[in-house]
């Protein structure tokens, strides 16, 4: 016999959520088969089954949250088997007691009649005995789980909505009820909002804004690109490269833009891992690009690309996502015109690029041109870095960006 364990994830996660079971009870199994997948505060994790065997028993079921280290499946030697009815209930059930039976003789709000017939509902242990203790009816409860798996909170929320309904003003023609989705965030996106949550208590957040006139870094990129992406083996040269440069000489110029506090400490770090936002379906993932100042623009460009795709393709590494000093976030790709970006965890900045927009600009006091212009804005924490230094910061990478021959230097 095997034990499924949640394995260490990280020394910041203890505990994580079952998001799909790959393999159900009476289903085979092999060594090194992949069983079940976690979802936590940052990334997926599959979990692997040690030994070859059967599924006898699910200890958690999908949207449980469980503890590292915790036991949440059994696997036994053995050849394939079709699940029997124990089984199939302990397929659907929580982690929680499994004498159903015995509690549903016992239970007093409910006729033999109405028992058998919540028998053949499938339903966790828990969704049951909350239902006999509210008299509710199961055949009245609606599930969202594609295989009709009735959980406690699907119970919950059909008791809830007489509740509501009563202490509502009563409805007229012209005052329907509207209709409404009651949906449990993901756990990501609970981990996001505590998060933002946290960096707006936590820190003094404040915002300086200026603008870079692109022109010369797009004739540079329009003249560069095809001997470029033949040079690196296919590796597109986009603007990304060029703001990270620039970001990393701003750090070196105002090293307490590259801090953070601990305690009655302050830590100025002396490397350069650069994290960069990336939309997912599940939501916004920053994956760190490491030792920038020591990688060139081909590299760079490589880099964010490929942690682009493990993003997308749910593929991320916690390492991946561990340690970043500074971040960049790229609305402009949505087509946000300008914008106040939220500082990533207990980093002191944060760098929002925007949409590039054609706008008339003075070049002296007799002439105005259309020119390629981006705003771009740094949030900052007020309590590590002065208002000079974030706007000399910010005016170093519009200096850099419209002068790229400088940025080359400085790479």
């Amino acid at each position: 016999m095997a034990e499924i364990r949640v394995p260490e994830l990280a020394e910041s996660i203890t505990e994580g959520t079952i998001s799909t079971w790959f393999k159900q009870v009476g289903d085979s199994v092999e060594k090194g088969e992949n069983i079940v997948e976690l979802e936590t505060d940052k990334v997926n994790v599959e979990v692997i089954s040690e030994e070859a065997g059967v599924v006898t028993e699910l200890k958690a079921a999908e949207g449980d949250t469980v503890e590292v280290g915790s036991v949440i499946a059994i696997v036994e030697a053995g050849e394939t088997q079709k699940a029997t009815n124990d089984a199939s209930q302990q397929e659907t059930s929580a982690p929680e007691e499994q004498s159903e039976s015995k509690e549903e003789v016992k239970s007093e709000e409910k006729t033999e009649a109405a028992d058998k017939s919540s028998e053949r509902i499938v339903a966790t242990p828990s969704a049951r005995r909350y239902a006999r203790e509210n008299g509710i009816d199961l055949s009245d409860v609606n599930s969202k789980d594609p295989r009709g798996l009735i959980r406690s909170h699907d119970v919950k929320n059909t008791q809830s909505a007489p509740a509501q309904k009563s202490e509502a003003p009563k409805q007229t023609a012209s005052n329907p009820e509207k209709p409404i989705i009651r949906e449990k965030m993901s756990r990501r996106r609970q981990t996001i909002a505590k998060k933002l949550l946290e960096v707006s208590n936590n820190t003094a957040m404040l915002t300086t804004f200026n603008e870079v006139d692109m022109t010369n870094v797009m004739e540079l990129r329009k003249r560069k690109k095809d001997k470029f992406q033949e040079d690196h083996d296919g590796t597109r040269l986009g603007f990304m490269s060029f703001f990270t440069k620039a970001v990393v000489a701003a750090l070196k110029k105002y090293p307490a833009v590259n801090a953070e506090i601990d305690g009655d400490d302050l830590i100025l770090k002396q490397f350069y891992d650069i994290g960069v936002a990336v939309s997912t379906e599940e939501g916004l993932v920053v994956p760190v690009v490491r030792d920038c100042d020591k990688k060139n623009f081909a590299e760079i460009e490589g880099s964010i690309y490929d942690l682009a795709v493990k993003a997308r393709d749910k593929k991320l590494s916690l390492d991946d996502m561990m340690g970043g000093s500074f971040t960049i976030t790229n609305g402009g790709v949505f087509g946000s015109l300008m914008s106040t970006p939220i500082i990533n965890g207990t980093q002191a900045a944060i760098l929002g690029m925007h949409s590039i927009v054609t706008r008339p600009v003075a070049i002296d006091k007799e002439r105005m041109e259309n020119r390629p212009m981006m705003y771009i804005a740094l949030s900052y924490d007020h309590r590590i870095i002065d208002g000079k230094e974030a706007v000399g910061f910010l005016k170093t990478i519009k200096e850099l960006i419209e002068s790229p021959e400088d940025l080359l230097l400085e790479s």
